[in-house]
């Protein structure tokens, strides 16, 4: 591109307005003053974390839901106003915010007790110390601190799975072991079942109460964007339309009201670089092809490689039979792939979880259909268009061979 081009492209964003006002009341992290839909569930959050202020140990709390029904926004509203309560009435308590899906952070249980003493102000290496002795700086740290800790464990499915449930069992037992502290765990998780798979010594120590985030449904969603729209964007920068298709697209996918936040996000960058002056429709539907790109994409790219030789068998299958394909099909042709790739294959119960996987991250719809007195099978369909299928096909282009991605 000419330079001439690029100061052009240039002046334009530093010489107009554009469309928004503050581009970050998109953003999941942002935290708007009213949380339309969850009075009811901060409410209920208030009155359960609500007796660190009598100095009394609340309940354990699991929060289950879809992602995007509001579960992190709502604990930390809850939580942050909480905090402000006890300073305010000279309690001591202390809110401890731990996302177990950030990467490398808290994905060994070292590196969660390291995260946990650096927010207690204790400097430890991140690697080089007996885990014994990190427990121990703990319990001496917690002795000095006293008073009661509420431990938020966003995504704590993803912790337990990485490090496994003791980290619980230790986290309860400090309260009996350490004098004057008192710590509640509020675990956050996308899957209502998680907290079945504990075993039964820790889920009885938890003693936990439970609440259920329901998904959003449209009317709800076009609320949440409104309040939003008036933040973000400049007078009459939005259609009605573009508010109302980001709504339905997103109730269509479990309720999930950061996918229709992202859609409205992406649709006025794209009606930006058109230089129009209002989002409409057209830059949704443009928005949500991009998105859904990008997404595939990232869920594609962090798959293993076994995961990707299923995802092949099925697009391959798929494009033969023109119909939805069945679990037993797949893992043939998967079989035969994963011996020519010098894989081993895993069983077919092992690549039927796979299959699970994918079809809850959305790659793929999977059902499971009677076959009368021979079982039960799957019945699997493909919900990629055309573009989405050539995009995979590049991004799988780079680990197989042509004649494995011929679909």
């Amino acid at each position: 591109m000419a330079q001439s081009s690029l100061s052009e492209i240039f002046e334009s964003y530093t010489n107009t307005v554009g469309l928004f006002k503050d581009k970050g009341a998109l953003s999941s992290d942002f935290s708007p003053s009213n949380i339309p839909h969850r009075e009811k569930k901060i409410e209920e959050l208030a009155y359960m974390l609500a007796p660190v202020l009598r100095n009394e140990k609340p309940s354990n709390i699991f929060i289950y839901g879809k992602t995007g029904t509001g579960k992190s926004l709502c604990i930390k509203k809850v939580t942050d106003s909480l905090e402000e309560a006890a300073e305010k009435s000279g309690r001591n308590v202390k809110i401890m915010y731990i996302n177990c899906k950030m990467g490398k952070v808290v994905d060994t249980q070292y590196r969660l007790l390291v995260k946990i003493l650096s927010m207690l102000g204790e400097n430890v290496p991140f690697t080089g110390l007996p885990t014994n002795t990190l427990h121990k700086k703990l319990n001496e740290k917690l002795a000095e601190r006293g008073g009661n800790i509420i431990m938020v464990l966003d995504e704590i499915d993803a912790l337990l799975e990485k490090i496994g449930d003791d980290i619980l069992y230790n986290i309860t037992r400090i309260s009996q072991d350490v004098p004057n502290t008192q710590i509640t765990i509020v675990g956050i998780s996308n899957k209502p079942t998680f907290v079945d798979s504990l075993d039964p010594r820790i889920r009885s120590s938890l003693s936990e109460e439970e609440m259920v985030f329901p998904p959003y449904n449209a009317n709800e969603i076009k609320d949440i964007l409104q309040a939003r729209v008036e933040t973000a964007f400049n007078e009459n920068a939005v259609d009605y339309g573009a508010i109302t298709k980001c709504s339905a697209l997103a109730a269509q996918e479990n309720g999930d009201a950061r996918r229709a936040l992202d859609l409205l996000r992406v649709a006025a960058e794209l009606c930006e670089r058109e230089k129009c002056k209002k989002v409409s429709e057209r830059f949704v539907n443009s928005a949500q092809e991009k998105l859904d790109k990008d997404r595939l994409i990232e869920i594609i790219k962090a798959q293993p490689k076994q995961s990707k030789l299923v995802i092949i068998s099925m697009l391959n299958l798929y494009k033969l039979e023109k119909k939805a394909v069945q679990t037993g099909d797949v893992y043939n042709l998967y079989e035969k792939l994963a011996h020519a790739n010098g894989l081993k294959a895993l069983t077919q119960r092992r690549v039927s979880d796979l299959i699970s996987e994918l079809d809850m991250l959305g790659v793929i719809n999977a059902s499971v259909v009677s076959k009368g007195r021979y079982g039960r099978t799957r019945k699997i369909n493909i919900q990629l268009n055309k573009s989405l299928v050539s995009v995979l096909k590049n991004t799988l282009a780079g680990e197989f061979t042509e004649d494995f991605i011929n679909f």
